[in-house]
């Protein structure tokens, strides 16, 4: 367990959005700009998750989301790569607050264990959960990928930037 906190270490103004973002689609660009209204800075923790056998390396990961992100226009939004625990990396930044996004319901069964775990391994922070615009509630990066690796048409899914990749990445 990762040692407790004092909550007066937390900052409730920081929010750690974490995930593969493998890739980052149009529905967490939208999640990430929503949460940069709400929080004085965002922290998007983008793991390494090497047992999930990302299509893109760490770094062509972080590289992509930063060009996206930097195209939205957040400036408060902070983009890194991780490889250890969750609850460790939140303790380590001092972040208050996790954020999740919830696409269906059926999202939120698996993301209430996480909260709850997390919840277990670092008491004192909070998760929030977000919805996506509706018109990207359907969108994941796995239903992305599959299009983009059978030749499919991405574009209204996802950033120029990450279409291209796709399209490198599969050509």
């Amino acid at each position: 367990m990762t040692e407790p906190l004092d909550p007066s270490e937390l900052d409730y103004s920081v929010a750690i959005y974490p995930g593969t973002f493998d890739p980052l689609t149009n529905g967490h660009a939208d999640l990430i700009a929503r949460a940069s209204r709400m929080f004085r800075r965002v922290i998007v923790a983008i793991a390494e998750s090497p047992h999930k056998q990302p299509t893109f390396a760490l770094a062509e990961r972080i590289e992509l989301a930063e060009s996206v992100l930097e195209a939205h226009g957040v400036p408060n939004v902070e983009v890194v790569g991780f490889s250890d625990l969750l609850a460790h990396f939140v303790a380590g930044r001092g972040a208050g607050v996790i954020l999740r996004g919830l696409r269906a319901v059926s999202d939120f069964e698996y993301e209430f264990q996480l909260a709850s775990m997390n919840r277990h391994l670092i008491r004192d922070a909070e998760t929030v959960f977000l919805t996506p615009a509706e018109e990207y509630s359907f969108i994941s990066s796995s239903l992305v990928k599959e299009i983009a690796r059978l030749g499919g048409d991405v574009s209204e899914f996802v950033d120029e930037r990450v279409a291209a990749a796709l399209k490198r990445h599969y050509a």
